[in-house]
């Protein structure tokens, strides 16, 4: 056997899918066999291999150990001369696997070998080459000089920048996204270090593999794509934390002295520098709209003050600075959670949510008027003008955000993609009947032919050779490739060719998912007919919410009554109430499975759908259908009878 190719699986059904179908394409005139270790994915991804790739080697785990243990169990259990590490992620050429036994055959000195990576929209993923994370390049990834000078070999050690992307050169770190290893070698030095949950083990191997008298390689002379974000989620802090972990973990187990007290420093730097990054970061893209609104909200309550004090009173400096300091918080603060909690910041809003929004906070807020103490009770024409001015700044902010964002003022219209299909007619015809059964609107443009058709059917916009041309006429925004008819050689190629200012997806031969990434940093996007979870809407996230503080405000009210009827469950749920308050516990959440499962994630509860049974199920199966159809067929009416039969069962 000439090849072993491994793939590690957790939870990412249709990327391996697309990764399997690229796999067996490239596999042909290789001596090569497939292993996927599945990480006790709840995705059915088992189902997938087992009925769609029989000739693949699978071994299914009952946990999920991580990814250095699960590499390892396929690495004992294959027999090729060479081993390939392979994320479920990716897609690699027709002739990736043959060009790399090439290579590795004509440079005995090669222990192991990385190939040029591009990301979902056609950019070069740096990481495809990267340098030890000694003390200096470590600094200079953590304060961003890396990013200030990108070609320097001094700055940006990390990703070695001053090595040209298109050559093929010796380097330190390969990327365990695709890693291409020589067994004599891994006999020599060992296997995946298992200290390693996921993260920095790929750093490691590359520094044994070194250390033991052998180079790594980087390879330009094929691609592959990597979406990125899918096996990982680089925005989070949970990455944050594991990645510098691991660092630190490579950094005491290979340096010394002050060395290793020098990058472990600006690793644990990094860590907290990154989290906070992190946390700025997800607070602003979340907050960002309400902090304007209660801006702009604020702005206009002290132009109204000031003209009605002008205009009514005849005295510009009628209101006293209570007005100010008390009142206008209070309002704006009202009209803010009030336009959330009816929708106004959802991405599907509309004007009408933020109109029902600012008529219930003023509402609202006539009604704790009547109770302020005189002394912080403003004039009512300020709460009248108030309700205006919110109407207009926020109303016309949003004018301002669609125009920018879409070109127009139509607030709730979306610009719908020019879209146009690469493939046959009935691969085209396929895709369309699937977009429409997933409900994504496209402006279908045509299809594209993969081959010379178009000059024989005119029911096509042209041939592959004049794809971008069709991009720059008719201004195409997305492409879908069909894998079926196209090579992943000429997919990269356009992609490459194109740039990112093209969203590209691809559909692979007989599957139900369209998938695609414009980000290196985020998931990839995936169309695919499935099932929607009235949990994960966010009107339904906000009921649930409001239920748990309404139950809260209850239990509050009522807990000596309570206390009386049943002493043991009221203390119970007084000891987590402020849990729930803040939001870290919730009411209802799903049973406890064995299993971790693949559905909406919600915060752990203080009841489950068990507790409206008469007879609690004990076996995994039945309780993850429960759990399945509460998170299917929410509503909040659904949390109440659960509470209800919980309390006085």
């Amino acid at each position: 056997m000439k090849l072993s190719v491994i793939i590690v699986n957790y939870n990412v059904r249709y990327f391996l899918e697309q990764a399997l179908l690229s796999v067996r394409k490239a596999g042909k005139g290789v001596d090569c066999d497939v292993w996927v270790v599945d990480n006790n994915s709840v995705d059915d991804s088992v189902a997938m291999i087992t009925e769609k790739f029989q000739e693949v080697h699978l071994i299914v785990n009952k946990d999920n150990p991580g990814f250095a243990i699960a590499n390892n169990q396929a690495i004992r259990a294959s027999a090729g001369e060479y081993v390939l590490l392979l994320n479920p992620d990716t897609i690699v050429k027709e002739d990736t696997f043959s060009r790399c036994v090439v290579f590795m055959d004509d440079h005995p000195q090669a222990g192991a070998l990385g190939v040029r990576m591009i990301d979902g929209s056609g950019k070069f993923l740096p990481e495809s080459k990267r340098g030890f994370p000694t003390p200096w390049v470590a600094f200079a990834k953590t304060f961003g000089l890396s990013r200030l000078f990108p070609r320097s070999a001094n700055f940006n050690g990390y990703h070695l920048g001053h090595l040209d992307e298109m050559q093929t050169h010796p380097v330190d770190v390969l990327s365990g996204a695709f890693m291409f290893l020589r067994r004599s070698v891994l006999d020599e030095i060992g296997l995946l270090d298992e200290a390693f949950f996921m993260y920095g083990e790929d750093i490691d191997l590359s520094y044994r593999v070194i250390k033991a008298g052998y180079q790594n390689y980087y390879f330009a002379d094929t691609s592959i794509i990597h979406y990125k974000g899918e096996s990982t989620k680089k925005g989070s802090l949970n990455y944050v934390r594991a990645f510098y972990k691991a660092m630190i973990i490579f950094a005491r187990k290979h340096f010394r002295g002050s060395q290793a007290r020098g990058l472990i420093l600006m690793l644990q730097m990094g860590i907290y520098i990154r989290a906070f990054l992190t946390l700025l970061g997800n607070f602003f893209r979340r907050a960002y709209l309400p902090l304007l609104d209660a801006a702009l909200i604020f702005g206009s309550l002290l132009f109204f003050k000031d003209f009605w004090a002008s205009y009514h009173f005849r005295d510009p400096d009628y209101y006293s600075a209570t007005v100010v300091y008390f009142n206008f918080p209070l309002y704006t603060l009202t009209w803010i959670i009030a336009i959330y909690f009816s929708g106004g910041y959802d991405r599907s809003a509309g004007i009408r949510h933020l109109i029902r929004g600012i008529l219930l906070g003023t509402i609202l807020l006539a009604a704790i008027y009547g109770f302020l103490e005189m002394s912080y009770r403003s004039s009512r024409a300020l709460i009248i003008l108030g309700t205006a001015g919110a109407l207009i700044t926020t109303v016309g902010l949003r004018l301002i955000l669609h125009f920018f964002r879409y070109g127009n003022f139509k607030l709730g219209s979306r610009s719908i993609p020019r879209l146009i299909i690469v493939g046959s007619r009935p691969e085209s015809e396929r895709v369309q009947q699937l977009l429409q059964k997933v409900g994504v609107q496209k402006n279908f443009i045509g299809t594209v032919a993969p081959g010379e058709q178009a000059d024989t059917d005119p029911a096509y916009l042209s041939n592959l050779f004049q794809l971008d041309e069709v991009v720059q006429i008719y201004k195409i925004e997305e492409i879908i490739f069909c894998s079926k008819d196209i090579p992943a050689e000429r997919i990269m190629y356009w992609m490459t060719r194109l740039g990112p200012h093209v969203a590209y997806k691809t559909v692979p031969e007989e599957s139900m998912s369209i998938i695609g990434s414009q980000s290196k940093n985020t998931s990839g996007e995936l169309y695919t007919v499935n099932l929607n979870f009235a949990i994960d809407q966010p009107a339904n996230r906000r009921k649930k919410r409001s239920l748990d503080l309404v139950l809260c405000a209850t239990v509050l009210l009522f807990s000596p009554v309570l206390l009386l009827i049943n002493r043991r469950k009221t203390a119970a749920i007084l000891q987590k109430w402020w849990s729930i308050c803040v939001g870290r516990t919730t009411w209802v959440a799903y049973a406890k499975t064995k299993r971790s499962n693949a559905l909406p994630q919600i915060p752990p509860g203080l009841f489950s759908p068990t507790d409206a049974l008469h007879k609690i199920p004990t076996d995994d199966k039945t309780l993850e259908r429960l759990n399945f159809l509460y998170a299917k067929d929410y509503n909040p009416a659904i949390d109440l009878e659960i509470v209800w039969k919980a309390f006085w069962g």
